[in-house]
C-alpha cells in the first residue's frame, strides 16, 4: 500500500511541475500579455493544484492525517485563479493595452465599443 501511495504522490507533484514548466515556458515565449496571462494562469493553476493534491494523499496516505483544508486550498485556487487572470486581461484591455499584431480574432472590440456609446465615453 505503501509503494502505491508513493506512486500516486509523485505522479502529482511531477505533474505539478511540468504544468509549472509549461507555465513558465508560455510566460517567456509568448508575445503579448493576453497570451502570457493565458499560459500563466491555466498551467499554473493546474501545477499548483496538482501539487496541492500531491501534499493531500502524502498526508492522508502516508501519514494518516486527513485535511480538508487542502481541498479547500485546491477548490479555491480552482476558482480565484483563471478569475483573476480573466479580470487582469480584461482591464489591460479596456486600458488600451494591444494585442499582438498577429491576432487574428478580437472578439472584445465590439462590446468594448458598445458599451462606451452607451455610457457616452469616447
Amino acid at each position: 500500500m505503501t509503494i502505491l501511495a508513493n506512486i500516486l504522490v509523485i505522479f502529482f507533484i511531477v505533474a505539478g511541475l511540468v504544468f509549472l514548466a509549461v507555465a513558465a515556458i508560455g510566460v517567456l515565449r509568448l508575445p503579448d500579455l493576453y497570451t502570457r496571462a493565458h499560459a500563466a494562469s491555466k498551467s499554473s493553476t493546474l501545477g499548483v493544484m496538482c501539487i496541492l493534491l500531491g501534499v493531500f494523499f502524502h498526508f492522508w496516505l502516508n501519514e494518516n492525517h486527513f485535511n480538508p483544508t487542502i481541498l479547500l486550498g485546491v477548490l479555491f485556487l480552482f476558482i480565484t485563479g483563471p478569475v483573476g487572470a480573466h479580470i487582469m486581461s480584461r482591464s489591460s484591455y479596456i486600458a488600451g493595452v494591444k494585442p499582438w499584431s498577429g491576432t487574428v480574432r478580437d472578439d472584445l472590440k465590439l462590446e468594448i465599443e458598445r458599451m462606451k456609446k452607451e455610457q457616452n465615453i469616447k
